[in-house]
């Protein structure tokens, strides 16, 4: 009798699993099995899969043969390379021992690769979620801006008078500021306008004492022909 190490499906529309089987050639996909070597389920990240890898092992040495999607789950949980040890040890090639110990050594290292893997994908999940929480805070930033800028809006809008004071205050320190500028430079233009009115009032004082001059010489202009 043929068989064959196959995927049975279970579960619903878009959320299957699948038992792996051992089963007749002819049998349908999910009809009768003859026994069943374990589970997959490709729903969790990473995916589940349950083996019992001694029987797989001895299924593949007895001539089962295993669709494409059953080899690879046979070969990632060590069944393959446990049937090709066995076959050495069949041969001779190997004694049981170092064909137990090979397998062990091949297990650690699986092992090994799956936590890295584990790690690698907790931190991929890390890193998405970070980075979504870091997007949200932006984008509730940028609302909460929108919402105090329609707020402000309409603010404004509903005080009109408070606006036109606003504008009335700042026009009117504007005028104070220039108020204050135009003091500063007459104080500053001060002490050349009592120059100059000092020196008006130096003239004028030669004015006078030429004018109360004028008599004196006028007298003594007729005295002089009198002397001749």
């Amino acid at each position: 009798m043929a068989t064959k190490i196959r995927l049975q499906r279970h579960g619903r529309k878009k959320r299957a699993f699948f038992h792996i089987v051992v089963a007749d050639s002819r049998s349908p996909r999910d009809g009768k099995f003859i026994e069943k070597l374990g589970s997959y389920n490709p729903i969790t990240n990473p995916a589940t899969i349950v083996l019992n890898v001694d029987r797989a092992a001895h299924w593949l040495i007895a001539g089962a043969q295993p669709t494409d999607t059953a080899a690879a789950l046979l070969s990632y949980k060590g069944a393959s390379m446990k049937k090709h040890l066995q076959v050495g040890v069949i041969k001779g090639a190997i004694s049981q021992e170092e064909a137990d110990k090979r397998f062990a050594s091949w297990l650690e290292e699986k092992a090994a690769r799956i936590d890295a893997k584990k790690s690698n994908l907790a931190s991929a999940a890390e890193k998405v979620k970070t980075e979504g929480l870091a997007q949200e805070a932006k984008r509730r930033a940028a609302v909460e801006a929108k919402i105090a800028a329609k707020i402000a809006e309409a603010e404004a809008a509903a005080n009109p008078v408070e606006e036109s004071e606003e504008l009335a205050a700042e026009e009117l320190a504007a005028e104070e500021v220039a108020t204050e500028e135009v003091a500063a430079e007459e104080v500053a233009d001060a002490p050349a306008a009592e120059e100059v009115a000092t020196e008006e009032a130096a003239n004028e004082e030669v004015a006078t004492e030429e004018a109360a001059d004028a008599p004196a010489a006028e007298e003594a202009a007729d005295e002089a022909p009198a002397a001749e």
